[in-house]
Parts: C-alpha cells; structure tokens; sequence
C-alpha cells in the first residue's frame, strides 16, 4: 500500500488512488470473425478468433474502477472500459485488465498524487496529455476523465453538467437530449420494449454478419419495414421516433462499395420506412481512415443529390477527436459517433461534440454496451451539458437498464435545472 500523501493547507487535493477490477455490462466481440461467417452456438460463437488478443470469439467485458481518494477521505470513481468490437475499425486493442492496472499504477498514478483539485479540463490535460512519448490507452483517459469531473463537481458543490457548462463557457442546459436504445440480437423482443417506453430513435438492429443483412439487403429490409409496422401496431398514436440501423458495412460489401449503389439503396429504404426518418450508421467499411472519409463523403454527396431524407451516421475509423474533426471538415456524415471510450478523455469528447455543433453537424453522444453505470452516468452529463443531438442508453444490451440509468440521470438534470433554488445538485 503506498503511503498517501499529507498536506498542510486547506486546498483539496487528492490524496491517494485506488483501482479495482471490474465488470463491463456486456462482452468484448471479434467483429472481422463474426463478419467472416461464424456460427453461433447458444450465446457463443464456434472458432477462432481473428483480431489480435482475443482468445476467443466473445469475451466477458472488463473493466477498472478508478478512485480518487480526496485530502478531506471523500472518494469519487471513474470507470475504464472499452468498446464491444475492440481492435476494429482503427481502435484500441482488446482490454486487459492487468496490463490496464499495470499501466495505470507506473504512468498515471505517480501524476495523480499530490495534485490539487482546480479545473476539470486543465487536471486532465495535465494529467493525461504531458510528457508521454505516446498516448495512454483512451480507456485509461476515459475513466480517470471520469474521476476527476466528479472531483471538480464534488469541491465546487454543482453537478458534472454544470462544471462542463462553466468551464467551456456553455449556457446552462435544460434540453432533454433524445434517447437512443440498441436491441442486440434479441430485436423482437427489445423493439417491443422500445415502442412501449417510446424511446426516441430505435432499434439499432446489429445487422453485423451477412445473414442479418441478406442478399442485397432483403433480410435487413424486411426487418426495418417489420419495425415500422410494429411501431404502428402497437405504438402510442403520438408516437413518431426515429429509426436508425448500424449496418456495420454491410451495404457497402452488397454493393461493391460503390457510393452510387449504396446511396440509392440507403434512399430506397428510407421510402420505405415513411414517415418515420432514418438514419444509417456505417452503411459501408473503405478499410482504412483516409479511404472512409472519402467514400463516406461521396455517399453524403449522392443523398444529397437524390433529396434522401435519409442521415447517415459515421462510426467506424471516427474515433478520437481529430478523427472525428476530420469526418467533420470532409462532410463525410450527417452526424458523427462521439463514441466516448475510443475518444479518451471526456474533454475531447466535449469539444469534439461542440465542433460537430459549430459546424452544423449531427453529434451523438454514444459509447458501447460494454460500459458500466458510473461511465454511462458521466456520458449523460457530456451529452446534457453540450445539449448533443442525440444520447446512446447504455450499457447492456437489455434496453431496461441502459434505459433507466441514462434516462433517470438526465430526468434528475432536468428536474434541478428547473428549480431557480437550487445551485448545487448532485455530484454523480
């Protein structure tokens, strides 16, 4: 056990750091073997793996919990995770959890101590951004972010949202953000769920293997119109959401990745899907950045011209915040994933949200189901204080909890942005 530090002032600073292995609420899943055709068995997948470090097809989520233990013994936590599809789409490597803690202890933890709780953005810039030759993995910056907005919030008596709003000089939020739900492969079952919390945009659909896609894309048509009708079926009267599908390329490998063809196919759909809107997430995978700006850009281009009402959604090789600046400078989407643990820390989430804003782009605070409660509270926070278009309800993959967790903090921000008496709030 370190010895924790001592101070003689009355400034708050943080005294000790504390890790704990823990559970992400889903799995970690080799995107490029269950893209190349295995079978599943159960809630299994047979064979080998293909991405680097997985040692098998699917794997229980990990995590880290992160503490910072206070000078005045308060303790506030942030949770390192990583995404679903690992080592996909120009991210991260699969997480593991000892080299997480390993790293965390040589390279974080000696940075950490003794520093005193000022400004949110200038500790994690600070703490993150110096004096590496390269960058630490983003899981890392994504929980100890975490951990030191709560911090800040904590010694300035206010809510994260709040600390965000004051520090990149943000009018004070009171917009609900639209929820956004993602049904797994249980989709009837969690479509159903959906329509009855009239969530605002559904279903996500993981269409990630060409079975669920089909030839040309009738599988998948047939389930997008199957969810209209459903909506209808049982459906408020007022119901209007929106519908948005992440295809994980699939348009693009029925159709020779060819913008034209995919364009076309992508405005048929949404026709067919009247009057709901539609939005496409990754309609197609060029293989590598420069290549998915460039297609992706061109698919915009042909919507476009076609007068489509149809979005489309940039996931994959948009990770980090100059990935995500680059989508946005080349108009290579209608709205860019903010896809929090492939971003880092939760400052350049913040600012890569408010860039996509300032340039009159969609930008959706997502994430992954492998999250866990304490990174999908602090994502509602970044998504409420920079009134985002959109907010993924995470983790898990059973609409419910993902629903409640999100849902119920930002129900709690909007209650208290409501109340002229209140200048403090929680400190989630």
């Amino acid at each position: 056990m370190r010895a924790m530090k001592q101070f003689s002032d009355n400034q708050l600073h943080i005294q000790d750091v504390v890790l704990a292995p823990s559970q992400g609420s889903f799995f970690y899943d080799d995107q490029l073997a269950i893209r190349e055709g295995r079978e599943s068995d159960g809630f299994l997948y047979v064979g080998e793996p293909s991405t680097p470090g997985f040692t098998s097809i699917r794997v229980p989520a990990g995590a880290v919990s992160v503490g910072l233990v206070l000078s005045d013994h308060h303790v506030v936590w942030g949770d390192m995770v990583s995404v679903q599809y690992s080592g996909a789409g120009g991210r991260d490597p699969l997480f593991d959890t000892n080299r997480v803690i390993r790293q965390t202890q040589d390279a974080l933890i000696p940075r950490l101590l003794g520093k005193p709780v000022t400004s949110f953005k200038s500790l994690c810039k600070e703490v993150l951004s110096t004096g590496f030759d390269t960058r630490l993995p983003l899981a890392i910056e994504y929980g100890v972010s975490q951990a030191v907005l709560r911090a800040v919030a904590y010694k300035n008596r206010q809510t994260m949202a709040r600390t965000i709003c004051s520090e990149f000089d943000l009018p004070l939020a009171h917009k609900r953000i639209p929820l956004y739900a993602q049904s797994g492969d249980n989709r009837e079952i969690n479509v159903d769920k959906m329509i009855l919390k009239s969530v605002d945009i559904l279903p996500h659909g993981l269409i990630n293997s060409r079975e669920k896609f089909g030839e040309k894309g009738r599988t998948f048509r047939e389930f997008a119109r199957w969810v209209k009708k459903r909506i209808q079926t049982i459906g408020a009267p007022d119901y209007h959401p929106r519908l948005h599908f992440d295809v994980y390329g699939w348009v693009g490998f029925e159709f020779e990745n060819d913008p034209i063809q995919i364009a076309d196919f992508i405005a048929r759909v949404a026709e067919e899907l009247r009057p709901f809107p539609l939005n496409i997430e990754c309609p197609a995978d060029f293989g590598e950045f420069q290549s998915q700006i460039e297609g992706s850009a061109r698919i915009v281009d042909e919507l476009d011209r076609l007068g489509s009402t149809a979005q489309i959604v940039a996931d994959e090789y948009c990770n980090t915040l100059e990935e995500i600046k680059a989508f946005v400078d080349a108009s290579a989407a209608h709205i860019v994933q903010v896809k929090m643990p492939d971003v880092g820390s939760l400052v350049d989430s913040i600012e890569a949200v408010l860039y996509a804003k300032r340039h009159n782009m969609g930008a959706y605070v997502g994430g992954t189901c492998a999250e866990t409660d304490q990174s999908a509270i602090a994502s509602t926070h970044v998504a409420f204080a920079t009134q985002a278009d959109m907010l993924l309800a995470k983790p898990g993959m059973g609409v419910d909890e993902g629903l409640s967790i999100v849902g119920n903090e930002q129900n709690r921000l909007i209650a208290l942005s409501q109340v002229k008496s209140v200048t403090s709030g929680i400190f989630n």
